[in-house]
Parts: structure tokens; sequence; C-alpha cells
């Protein structure tokens, strides 16, 4: 548990009482219960289309992933408008909500990204979420765009006392050329974009300490350890919270592996969804067990 030292925690942030509330409910009340977040994300749907269902075909159903975020005590469940207002009734106050506001197919070329708003936070309000979801194209071409929109948001939750989570992402033709939307330059400087834009809780993936960096900033153009990187980008959150993605399905001890040592750097907690969700429901839920156990040793 190296990380600890400079893990965020919520006493260290300045919120407003609303949005204190509503967090300290995902991280207390929910979930592991004990200072850390274990998010059960769907919202690979409408971002990658029905593919990631196909090869788990119990997944296609939404009411699969709801039942999971009840049955396996994660501390939230995020999704859609669409998901929220046809499936979470039946979970209100049983299971935290994250509403995500804006969201894109994947259809068009990445290159030049800007995910358009579907939802308000007032929808939050009224759906009972305890926090709403943004995603950050950072690099992209339009995002002046993009930052504009996010002032749109944060300013509405600021005013609803709502939680924001950014998924903050890497993207675009200037960060190719730099290495990749996967290098820790590009993860860190996503992460330290979406604290200066208000984030109170980021979303990053795992960097790939293997891509090549001979083409980003100099103060990174040396070997990484995976340790070093993630505490690193935990670090460039600052007072955020940091949470780490799951990303494609990988095998339970890889899983496992990847959450440890994100909690070791530090990280606030873990948002797998494929990884836990693209196998049977048994499996999931022995899988969801485990990521409890592992999150019990990783106290706020």
């Amino acid at each position: 548990m190296a990380g600890l030292d400079i893990r965020t925690h919520l006493d260290q942030l300045s919120l407003n009482a609303g949005k204190k509330a509503r967090l300290y409910r995902l991280l207390y009340g929910a979930g592991p219960a004990n200072g850390t977040l274990m998010i059960l994300p769907i919202d690979q749907g409408l971002e990658h289309g029905p593919r990631d269902f196909l090869g788990a075909p119990e997944s296609l159903d939404p009411g699969f992933q709801f039942r999971l975020a009840l049955d396996g005590h994660f501390s939230a469940i995020a999704c859609q408008i669409g998901l929220a207002e046809k499936f979470y009734p039946e979970y209100a106050g049983q299971v935290p909500l994250i509403l995500k506001l804006n969201g894109k197919t994947e259809i068009p070329a990445d290159n030049e990204p800007l995910s358009p708003l579907t939802a308000s936070v007032e929808d939050a309000v009224r759906l009972g979420a305890d926090a709403v979801g943004y995603t950050l194209y950072v690099g992209s071409p339009r995002q002046d765009e993009d930052f504009a929109q996010f002032r749109q948001i944060r300013a509405e939750a600021e005013r609803f006392g709502m939680p924001v989570i950014v998924w903050s992402y890497p993207r675009g033709a200037a960060i190719e050329a730099k290495g990749g939307k996967n290098t820790v330059y590009a993860i860190d400087y996503a992460a330290r974009t979406a604290q200066e834009l208000g984030a109170d809780v980021i979303k990053v993936n795992v960097p790939n300490v293997q891509a090549d960096l001979s083409q980003a900033p100099k103060a990174y153009q040396r070997e990484w350890t995976l340790d070093a990187a993630l505490s690193q980008i935990i670090r460039s959150g600052g007072r955020s919270l940091v949470i780490f993605a799951g990303g494609e399905k990988a095998s339970e001890e890889e899983t496992l592996a990847k959450a440890r040592q994100c909690m070791d750097s530090g990280a606030t907690g873990l948002i797998f969804g494929r990884t836990v969700w693209q196998r049977s429901y048994h499996d999931a839920m022995t899988l969801a067990e485990e990521i409890h156990k592992l999150l019990a040793n990783y106290p706020g």
C-alpha cells in the first residue's frame, strides 16, 4: 500500500454541502463503504455500439448490469439517460446512480472528437443521482468547444450540489504525434487538465509504460515503471479523487493485479466495466467479490 500517502481524501476537497453529502454516500454509504470507490460503468453501448455485448449475450440486456451493480455491492452504476430512465427506477435508493451527461458514437473518425450533451444536471437531480459524469477530450482540435460545454456543466453542478466525475481522455492528431493516447505523458496531462477545469473525481486509463515517448516532452523521455506512472498521474490529479478504468476484458488474475497496482499507487478507486460484466453472472459476481476484498485493504 505504498501510495496511500498521496491519496486525496474527501476532507481535503473544498466542496459545498450538497457535493460533500453526495460524495460521502458514494464513498462511505455504498460499495466497500470505506472511502474507496467501486463503480460499474455501462456507457459503452453508446460509445462502442453493440459490439461489446456480442461475446457475452447475457450482458446485452442492461438489466444484467443493474442487477450486478446491486448484488455485487458496487458504489454506483454509471450510464446514459435512456438507461437511467428505463432501468434505474427499479434500483433507486439501492444502488447510487452516476448519470453521464454527454457521449458520442465511435462511427465518426476519432481525430477531432467532441461528446455533445445528452442530459443535464437537472435530469440527474430528478433521477436521484449522486454524481454526474462528463467525457472531456484533452488535445482534440475541438477542445475549445469542449471546455466551454464543460464550464456550463460545472456551473450547473455547483448550483445543484452535484459532484462531477470527468472521464478525461487524451485524443486527437496532436496527441498521436507525441506518442499516443495511452502514454504516461498523455494521461498525465489529461489528469492535470481535469483538475484545472474543476473535476471532483477524475477517471483516467492505466498508461502503457512500453509506449514510445521519443516525441513527448523531454521530462517524460525516460523509462517508466507502472507504479511510478500511476503515482505521477495521481499527483497530477491533485485535490481531485482519481479512479482508474479497467479497459477491455482480461483474465480475473490480470484484472485483480491491475486493481491492486492502481490502489497501491494511491488511487481512490476503480471504474471497471467490461472486464467485469463481459462474463457470466456467476463469474462477474465472483470477480466483484474479489475486488471488494481487495478494496477492504485501502480504507480512506
